[in-house]
């Protein structure tokens, strides 16, 4: 193979319409364009969204900031409130039932703020990487 002998894929360049080469080419006369008014013109066209005039629907609604989905099926929990609960396992419901989550919350996370004495074990709970070595050097465990 040579350079030369490199071309494009079969169909890959599609040979574009002759417009305003008379009637018999198909596009002629109005090149497809219609008769007269503003898409007929050169330039003859307008900014995505704009009315004529009249303020666009984009700006006449009110801005509305981002809500996230999953908020409010989600919690943190410090370090110093796993010491709350006097349960042998602190797991979801002991934490519900201690009033420490609310609710309707799916999914705990143990983050390192406050510090912990007391050895604690936490079964299906989520803990960050400092919350854990706080939570080992304490005595306590992790089941996931």
């Amino acid at each position: 193979m040579r350079l030369n002998e490199l071309s494009p894929g079969k169909g890959a360049k599609k040979v574009g319409k002759r417009l305003g080469r008379g009637h018999s080419a198909g596009q002629g006369k109005t090149s497809g364009r219609g008769q007269k008014g503003q898409h007929a013109r050169s330039g003859g066209y307008t900014k995505v969204g704009f009315e004529g005039g009249q303020m666009p629907l984009q700006r006449r609604l009110p801005k509305v900031g981002f809500t996230s989905q999953k908020a409010h099926l989600t919690a943190e929990l410090r370090l110093h409130e796993l010491e709350i609960p006097t349960a042998d396992v602190i797991d979801l419901g002991v934490l519900k039932a201690a009033n420490l989550v609310p609710a309707g919350v799916l999914k705990v996370k143990v983050i390192k703020s406050g510090e912990i004495s007391k050895a604690v074990k936490l079964q299906g709970i989520a803990v960050t990487k400092g919350a854990r070595e706080a939570i080992e050097k304490a005595g306590g465990s992790i089941e996931d």
